[in-house]
């Protein structure tokens, strides 16, 4: 058990990019801040979706840390600041990301324990064939290699999960209009990861965790969407 100063980590869970999960989040942040609470965006991922950017406005937003890594430079969530600036709750996309070699830590996971660890709440956002368990189903039902893991631990330890839900017909169509990614990116994705068997498989792994992880609610698309 952890003590009584450990922040509550809330995970906005998907099946994949397009869902809502970032909007989800961003909702419910909206209504931490409304209720009085410091709200901070630790790191934010775009993907180009303008309605999702635009709901990021009202909130201060943390300057990354710039890790420089075989002659580039990369943007990392910049963990320091944000104790240093000790919000009440910290917004964190792409939960299962992996660090750039040089920061100070391998995986942005093990940054949120260390926010949880000096009594931040946490929002974030992950897919479920990042679940460290699913590893091989993942691999068995949709042929798809998942390298970037998240403990299942961390979850089941959640104060809230939060399942965004989304059929993969109208996933599809939201890829088709340009709302998920880049046209060229789009492309790409319905040859490999975006196909419907693929997608559906996924998405019965998701809602197979809800008997198995601390799932508050199942959030449709509509819903996350509802200002």
């Amino acid at each position: 058990m952890h003590g009584q100063n450990r922040g509550a980590l809330t995970v906005f869970l998907g099946y994949a990019a397009g869902v809502g999960k970032t909007y989800a989040m961003l909702n419910a942040a909206h209504q931490r801040k409304a209720a009085g609470d410091d709200v901070v965006i630790g790191y934010f991922e775009p993907h180009g979706r303008g309605e999702t950017v635009t709901k990021t406005e009202e909130f201060e937003i943390i300057p990354r840390r710039k890790v420089p890594y075989h002659g580039s430079v990369f943007d990392e969530m910049d963990t320091d600041a944000i104790l240093a600036r000790r919000p009440q709750v910290c917004l964190v996309d792409e939960l299962a990301h992996t660090d750039v070699p040089g920061s100070q830590r391998a995986k942005r996971w093990e940054d949120v324990e260390v926010l949880l660890n000096n009594g931040i709440d946490v929002m974030t956002t992950m897919n479920i064939q990042h679940l460290e368990s699913l590893k091989e189903q993942v691999w068995q039902k949709c042929g798809i290699r998942v390298h970037e893991v998240v403990p299942d631990r961390l979850l089941r330890e959640a104060h809230d999960v939060v399942i965004v839900d989304l059929p993969p017909q109208e996933l599809l169509h939201r890829l088709r209009e340009g709302a998920v990614c880049e046209p060229g990116e789009a492309e790409r994705a319905r040859h490999h990861f975006f196909r419907e068997k693929t997608l559906t498989a996924l998405r019965e792994l998701a809602l197979q965790q809800s008997a198995h992880l601390p799932v508050r609610y199942i959030a449709p698309w509509s819903v996350s969407r509802a200002h």
